[in-house]
């Protein structure tokens, strides 16, 4: 990539460039010339975000979380303008003139950046799950009101964002497939004594450790009925989860008829990325038959929630909404960074979301200042937990 914007560029700015789909979103600007590259955050990765921007001279503003980094990093390049600091994503999402902001952060500090793209009128290619588990009734009031426009990263919402697009009359069901996890072959009572070494292992995927834990636990199946909720404005009662071995078929859509279409390729987030940072506009296949059993040699289970409990919780987010979701986001993460850091068993991640959401006081159409203060309490009494727990 050159030192010249063209005009037909889009002007992208990636946060998160240095986890599994920023450096996948990478590898797809790296070769399509109809993006530019001009500003990007890489947390902690100070290595990696000097090799994004030696690779790339368009880049023209950075986040980086450390000061220390930032300023040993400016001293090399010198046309670059850095941020840090807790706000310094917000900061530079909001005063660079971009086209698109891929979110491809890992939790709550997702949210910020999101409305403030949306703000700004700019496309949203989002990753960042809990932008819409604790704040999806902020982004789509931004949206109502004609505020920019999202196209989901996830394969999952990606392929049913290509069959709705199809054909989204007389839907029955959206149907999100499910690996279920490093696990699923194993009964609840065999993974308590289960380590993170374990639950990493994930059978068809290669993702980043938080996403990868709560593949697992299947709160990120969790997490994306709450996301098709507020994508596609469909109720709890028409989104159903199904097991898929394969991870082939990355979801279906069911019609009245009794037919299916669904989005079938090898697991593998280029496509969706793709899909995203082209606006929709990427070609993609999808297929359609009276029994989904026909789109290939793929095996399926019918999902229990007894098996995976947690997912019940998608359910109470969609119904109650306010601070529902800021809690279950905020709890999980917490307890999957214990889990990760050996501190806690791999079903003490559950104990602590259902201790949490079981107390919460509610708050109807919060705030974003009220989600914040919600996150850092839960915070606070899930980690008094966690130490409860060693003791």
């Amino acid at each position: 990539m050159g030192e010249f914007i063209y005009l037909n560029m889009k002007r992208i700015i990636l946060l998160g460039a240095s986890g599994s789909i920023g450096s996948q979103t990478i590898d797809i600007i790296r070769d399509d010339d109809s993006f530019s590259l001009i500003a990007i955050s890489c947390g902690k990765n100070i290595e990696q975000c000097q090799k994004i921007l030696n690779e790339f001279p368009s880049i023209k503003f950075c986040y980086l979380i450390k000061k220390a980094d930032v300023e040993y990093l400016k001293n090399k390049f010198p046309n670059v303008t850095f941020y840090c600091e807790e706000d310094g994503i917000d900061k530079m999402v909001e005063n660079v003139d971009a086209d698109m902001c891929v979110n491809a952060l890992v939790g709550f500090v997702g949210l910020k950046p999101t409305l403030v793209a949306l703000k700004k009128n700019m496309e949203v290619a989002l990753a960042n799950k809990e932008a819409l588990v604790v704040g999806g009734e902020l982004v789509n009031d931004l949206l109502s009101k004609g505020y920019g426009k999202i196209y989901p990263i996830d394969s999952e919402h990606a392929a049913i964002h290509q069959c709705l697009s199809i054909d989204s009359k007389n839907v029955k069901n959206l149907i999100i497939t499910a690996s279920g996890g490093a696990f699923r072959n194993l009964s609840r009572p065999q993974t308590k004594n289960l380590k993170k070494e374990d639950a990493l292992k994930h059978p068809t995927w290669n993702m980043g450790a938080k996403i990868t834990i709560d593949c697992a636990t299947m709160m990120n199946k969790c997490f994306e009925i709450i996301e098709a909720h507020y994508l596609f404005n469909y109720p709890y009662r028409k989104i159903k989860v199904l097991l898929h071995d394969e991870s082939m078929i990355h979801s279906m859509v069911k019609y009245n008829d009794g037919t299916y279409r669904g989005e079938v390729s090898k697991p593998d987030m280029h496509n969706p990325i793709n899909y995203a940072l082209h606006s929709g506009q990427y070609p993609f296949t999808t297929y359609s038959s009276d029994d989904y059993h026909k789109f290939g040699d793929f095996h399926f289970h019918r999902f229990n929630i007894k098996r995976y409990p947690l997912v019940k919780y998608a359910s109470i987010v969609i119904s109650k909404k306010g601070l529902s979701g800021t809690v279950l986001n905020a709890s999980n993460e917490v307890a999957v960074n214990a889990f990760l850091q050996d501190k806690i068993g791999f079903l003490d991640i559950e104990y602590i979301v259902d201790q949490l959401m079981n107390s919460f006081v509610n708050i109807e159409h919060p705030s974003y200042e009220q989600i914040y203060e919600t996150d850092q309490k839960t915070r606070q009494i899930a980690n008094e937990l966690i130490r409860k727990l060693r003791n």
